[in-house]
């Protein structure tokens, strides 16, 4: 008889669980996390490969998995008037997902009102604007108030001197990390506000190597830089980068283009009117090859830059809009100027300095 009251409570049990609000909570929570990554596709542009987008989408599965779980015990284990702790943490990881989505809808709509179009990739995104950002953090703030007063209420914390001592270990912990993050954070604001580093520029900085890249993401406490040396991702503290003197080649000083110099070391015994034919015949062949971007409109400014112990330094500044490509079109118009060199029986070597002492010729290299 035993066996049977105990296989009649299972069943009824059983049934509780699959009930109709059962079967559309558990249904729900599988779908939301079957689609999850096409879901944030549709928020984030980013790709599947991406760090940040493989955390997300975890994030957003474990959610749905311990959701599923938790109402899955609490209605088929656990007895609701005796055991209060799985309804509570059921209510809590519900209170923190609906917040941690409620976060992704308000940045996707931020982005969409106040953001910025660029073209990253040959694709158009939205990106980080300084209103944007103020915005972000902003309404982050107030739905972390509102999760965090939820889950105080949740947990039985009701009077206000608890609820007010749960608050302050918060405000205490911020104020002792501030260090930490705060400098981050407001040099992030100002690189937004100051419009002279966007998403899609390159840049050139120096942090111990010169460094040649194109911003990828400015987000609240680091910026993502791709490396055009070597392609690969950069990573940078806000607060560090501000305290390097940034060339922005995108942005250029006249509508000419970035006026760029390439330099070479000539012989003094070379007549100064042959190096001159020999960059420009040079520069004539740069402006015939179509993989080469330089502002042929514009005549290439040839003349000597020092003249040094061992050889003359001649420059030669030409103008490109095409950034993105400086590194190959370098090395494309120096490719063209050791052609030319070679038909005119011109070297580019620096020559070898001789110096005297008491007479006796030394060599110094």
């Amino acid at each position: 008889m035993d066996l049977i009251d105990l296989l009649i409570k299972d069943i009824k049990t059983f049934s509780r669980l699959f009930d109709l609000v059962g079967t559309i909570v558990i249904s729900v929570n599988v779908l939301l996390m079957i689609f999850a990554r096409r879901i944030l596709h549709a928020f984030y542009h980013d790709s599947d490969m991406s760090p940040g987008f493989r955390y997300r989408v975890n994030i957003f599965r474990i959610f749905n998995v311990l959701i599923v779980v938790l109402y899955a015990y609490y209605n088929f284990y656990s007895d609701a008037d005796a055991d209060p702790v799985s309804l509570k943490s059921l209510s809590i990881i519900v209170v923190l997902y609906l917040c941690y989505v409620g976060s992704h809808i308000a940045h996707y709509i931020i982005q969409k009102r106040f953001g910025k179009v660029r073209e990253i990739d040959g694709k158009s995104q939205y990106v980080e604007t300084y209103n944007s950002r103020i915005l972000s953090l902003f309404t982050a703030i107030v739905i972390f108030i509102i999760a965090f007063v939820s889950v105080i209420q949740l947990l039985g914390f009701d009077s206000l001197l608890e609820a007010g001592g749960a608050i302050g270990i918060v405000g205490v912990f911020l104020a002792l990390t501030q260090s930490a993050w705060a400098p981050d954070m407001f040099s992030g604001l100002i690189i937004l506000n100051s419009r002279m580093m966007e998403v899609g520029d390159v840049i050139e900085f120096n942090d111990g190597d010169t460094t040649l890249g194109v911003i990828y993401k400015t987000k609240v406490f680091h910026t993502e830089i791709l490396n055009l040396i070597n392609n690969h991702r950069i990573m940078i503290k806000n607060d560090k980068l501000r305290q390097n003197t940034i060339h922005n080649l995108s942005k250029f000083a006249s509508s000419k283009g970035l006026r760029e110099l390439l330099t070479f070391n000539i012989d003094y015994n070379v007549d100064e009117s042959k190096v001159r034919s020999m960059l420009q015949q040079a520069f004539d062949s740069v402006v015939a090859d179509v993989d080469v971007s330089i502002m042929d409109q514009f005549p290439v400014e040839i003349g000597v830059l020092d003249t040094g112990d061992h050889a003359v330094k001649w420059g030669a500044y030409y103008y490109t809009k095409d950034i993105k490509r400086i590194l190959s079109t370098r090395q494309k118009i120096r490719e063209h100027v050791l052609k030319a060199a070679k038909s005119m029986n011109i070297s580019l070597a620096t020559p070898v300095g001789v110096v005297h002492y008491n007479s006796s010729p030394v060599t110094r290299f």
